[in-house]
């Protein structure tokens, strides 16, 4: 579906947002982000903190508002974005909360997850897309759409494989804040960084546009459910092996 001001000229949206709302409108993209997020947040915060849920709850109330106001999204996107969250949610809880009583089934799960992402890659691929030309433009080119489309799936893909690397082979645990663990996190974030900002356009130029969305996104999701983990899982183990060598020596 196209944008507001496209199916009706008298809208007009606010400001410069028309710059970064390029594509289709329908549901609210931003509407649907901040909904799983604060939303998840809010049902998982401790129930001592009461203030915290309604604040998550606002949140969202305050993004989808937002997208009306400025005039890139009618009230349907965002309310269907809104139910599509809330939908996610729920599955969502129920499945954790089925690997909660039954964590030898979680791989199943995390191969369903892999497969579900195929099947929507080969969706957005071969599904038809409107074609609507004004005065010889294409007024959206759903090329560019299926390169967000590519990129969101990697991360679902990534997610997935990178939680079977992690569970079976790294076992990952927190060992709680201390100055080994933030500087650790510190450099791996700053390594995320400097990947997410610098490997797109060079696998876009390899593998062309949709695949190096997907590219990009697997590498950046693969590192930090798996490389990652293991680097800090590494230095830890270093560092706890000589530190019992230092107590050793002192006693």
């Amino acid at each position: 579906m196209y944008r507001p001001w496209i199916r009706d000229p008298r809208i007009v949206p606010a400001g410069d947002s028309i710059t970064s709302a390029t594509g289709y409108s329908f549901p609210s993209g931003h509407t649907a982000t901040a909904a799983p997020q604060f939303g998840g947040m809010a049902v998982t915060s401790n129930r001592k903190n009461r203030w915290f849920p309604v604040l998550c709850i606002l949140v969202i109330m305050l993004v989808g508002f937002s997208r009306n106001y400025l005039g890139v999204h009618t009230p349907q996107d965002v309310f269907v974005a809104i139910l599509e969250s809330i939908l996610c949610l729920l599955i969502m809880q129920k499945i954790f909360q089925y690997i909660e009583k039954h964590p030898e089934k979680e791989d199943m799960f995390l191969i369903a997850g892999v497969l579900f992402g195929a099947v929507s890659i080969a969706y957005i691929t071969f599904k038809p897309y409107p074609m609507t030309y004004v005065d010889g433009k294409l007024l959206v080119d759903p090329q560019k759409m299926m390169n967000d489309g590519y990129g969101d799936i990697a991360f679902l893909i990534a997610f997935c494989i990178g939680r079977f690397i992690e569970r079976r082979w790294i076992r990952f645990e927190p060992a709680g804040i201390n100055v080994p663990g933030i500087l650790l996190w510190a450099v791996g974030g700053l390594i995320f960084v400097l990947l997410n900002n610098n490997i797109g356009k060079p696998l876009d130029s390899m593998l062309g546009s949709h695949w190096g969305h997907f590219a990009r996104r697997m590498i950046t999701i693969l590192y930090y459910t798996a490389l990652y983990p293991l680097v800090i899982k590494l230095v830890m183990d270093r560092t706890g092996k000589s530190s019992e060598r230092e107590d050793g020596k002192g006693e």
